[in-house]
C-alpha cells in the first residue's frame, strides 16, 4: 500500500522507528517474530483458549490483523519502512505478544474502521477510535485504553479562533466519519465543515487558508503541532472527551474479555506506561491509564 507524505512526516516517522527499536532493544525476541509474550509468559497454545473462540483461532493460525492509522504521529504513523509505528501500534503488539503471534498492521482509516471489523479484513481496530454508543451498535470495544479530547489547530499567526465558540462562518477541517466532524456538524452549525479521508488531507489546505482550522483530538493535533510548530499551535481547552478503545466484532464476549484482562495487566506491569513513553510519550505528558469499561 502506498502512501504519499511530506519531508516532514517521513522524517518524524523516521525519528519514531528508531525510538521504538532502542526502548525494545533489550535483549529478547523481535516482537515480530511473535514468540515472545512480552510479560515473561510462555507463548499461547490453541487449547489455552476455548474451542472455537478467537484467541484459539488466532494462535492456530500464528497471525492477528490489526486495522491502525499510517498517518498520525505519536499514534499510528508509517514509518520509511512501511511499518507504522506509535502508541495504538505498541498497543496492539501487546495484545498480539500476549497470544504469542505475529502482528500484521494495515491501514484502517477513519470512515472504514467499521467496515473493516463487520466484512472481517481485520480482527482488531487500533486506531484513535473513539468507543460511542452509535459505533456500539455495529461493533464491540475493549478499554478504553486512552482517554482523549477534541481540539483545534491553527496557524501560528491567527488570532481569531480561540475555541469553538468562535467557530461560527469559519472553514473547520476534519476527518469523513469521525466524532469531531460530527461534534461540529451538530452543535457548531455555524462553522462550514470541510471532510477529507484523513486528518492529514487537512493539513495543506490549511497551510493554504482554504480552511481556517482544523479539529479532531488533542494528541492528534500534538502530533502534527510537533512535526510543524512553525506552522501550527493548538488554541483552546478540550471541548470534549473521547475515550479510545479497541474495535472488534460485535457479539465476540470472549475475545473482548480477554483484550480488556490483557489491557488490565498492561497497566499493572508496565507495558502499558513504557509503551506510551516511548511513542507519545515523546511530545505528552504519562497520563493515568483509564478504568476498562466491561459493559
Amino acid at each position: 500500500m502506498r502512501i504519499t507524505r511530506g519531508t516532514r512526516v517521513a522524517a518524524i516517522a523516521a525519528a519514531a522507528a528508531l525510538m521504538l527499536a532502542a526502548c525494545g532493544d533489550d535483549g529478547g525476541d523481535d516482537p515480530d517474530t511473535g514468540t515472545d509474550t512480552g510479560n515473561g509468559a510462555e507463548p499461547a497454545e490453541p487449547g489455552d483458549f476455548p474451542e472455537g473462540s478467537t484467541m484459539a483461532r488466532l494462535v492456530e493460525e500464528g497471525s492477528i490483523t490489526i486495522g491502525t492509522k499510517f498517518d498520525q504521529p505519536l499514534f499510528g504513523l508509517q514509518g520509511p519502512d512501511g511499518v507504522p509505528v506509535g502508541f495504538d501500534v505498541s498497543i496492539g503488539q501487546i495484545i498480539a505478544d500476549e497470544l504469542g503471534v505475529e502482528a500484521e498492521f494495515v491501514e484502517a482509516q477513519t470512515p472504514q474502521r467499521e467496515n473493516l471489523i463487520e466484512n472481517g479484513s481485520v480482527d482488531i481496530v487500533v486506531a484513535t477510535y473513539t468507543i460511542n454508543d452509535t459505533r456500539k451498535e455495529v461493533v464491540d470495544f475493549a478499554g478504553p485504553y486512552y482517554i482523549a479530547g477534541q481540539s483545534l489547530m491553527v496557524l501560528t499567526d491567527n488570532t481569531d479562533i480561540n475555541g469553538p465558540d468562535d467557530l461560527a462562518g469559519k472553514r473547520v477541517c476534519s476527518a469523513d466519519g469521525s466524532t469531531p466532524a460530527q461534534n461540529i456538524a451538530e452543535n457548531y452549525p455555524e462553522a462550514e465543515l470541510v471532510t477529507y479521508g484523513a486528518y492529514t488531507d487537512c493539513l495543506d489546505p490549511l497551510l493554504s487558508g482554504q480552511v481556517d482550522a482544523v479539529t479532531t483530538d488533542n494528541v492528534i493535533l500534538a502530533g502534527y503541532v510537533d512535526e510543524s510548530p512553525d506552522d501550527f499551535k493548538i488554541v483552546g481547552d478540550l471541548f470534549t472527551e473521547e475515550p479510545y478503545g479497541i474495535g472488534l466484532a460485535k457479539g465476540d464476549d470472549d475475545f473482548r474479555t480477554f483484550i480488556n484482562d490483557t489491557l488490565e495487566a498492561a497497566y499493572e506491569d508496565g507495558r502499558w506506561e513504557e509503551a506510551w513513553e516511548s511513542t507519545a510519550g515523546a511530545v505528552l505528558e504519562t497520563p493515568e491509564p483509564p478504568a476498562v469499561d466491561r459493559y
